[in-house]
């Protein structure tokens, strides 16, 4: 009789919580909201934010999400927890796309630098894969991926590396000098720019009893 009583005051516990969060769910209106919500709930419910870039991100919830409108949530129940999806924010983004081999300026002298993107250059002129050339010679970790940025949305680059892509055509190979960074580029401008859809979605996750 107790262990009944006790479950009959535990069920309606359990859907005040429910309602509380679902409340608290459907309070957040920005992305500054889903990011204190995730902070708060960061350790005891994996609770993140994210974004999807619609040419990017291919897999059957990344579909699923961007079929929602702003403020639209899912649900997706598992064995052990429920994990719960809202798009905070929805919109479409130009990106650009372009492959670069990166000299580090605090490592190589800047007349070295020169002789070895001439002697590049002429090399991709001649024939050679740009992604074998920046394997080969890129200093820094974006070499494995031969080089390439994948899309990337205004605002994410180095001011002077974007407005330089934006300034060369499709197919162009150019060098480009960030002097105060001592950063040195080779930089080919891959793709025509384009606008992309984007989501930023807040996750939560608590566990099923």
């Amino acid at each position: 009789m107790k262990q009944l009583f006790f479950l009959l005051l535990f069920i309606p516990f359990l859907s005040f919580s429910q309602e509380s969060l679902e409340t608290e769910l459907d309070s957040i209106s920005s992305i500054e909201d889903a990011k204190t919500f995730a902070k708060n709930h960061k350790k005891s419910n994996k609770s993140k934010v994210f974004t999807f870039n619609k040419e990017k991100h291919k897999t059957r919830l990344a579909d699923e999400l961007f079929k929602l409108s702003k403020g639209g949530k899912k649900v997706i129940k598992g064995e052990y927890k429920k994990t719960y999806y809202k798009v905070v924010d929805k919109e479409k983004k130009l990106h650009h796309r372009a492959s670069y081999i990166f000299f580090d300026g605090n490592e190589m002298t800047l007349e070295d630098i020169n002789e070895k993107r001439d002697k590049i250059v002429s090399q991709y002129q001649q024939g050679y894969k740009f992604n074998k050339l920046a394997q080969l010679h890129s200093m820094d970790l974006n070499a494995k991926r031969g080089g390439d940025l994948g899309w990337f949305p205004e605002g994410k680059m180095h001011q002077m590396f974007e407005d330089a892509v934006k300034d060369h055509d499709t197919d162009e190979i150019f060098t480009l000098d960030i002097e105060d960074k001592n950063w040195y580029y080779i930089v080919l401008k891959t793709h025509d720019s384009k606008t992309i859809e984007e989501i930023t979605v807040l996750q939560y996750s608590e566990a099923i009893d």
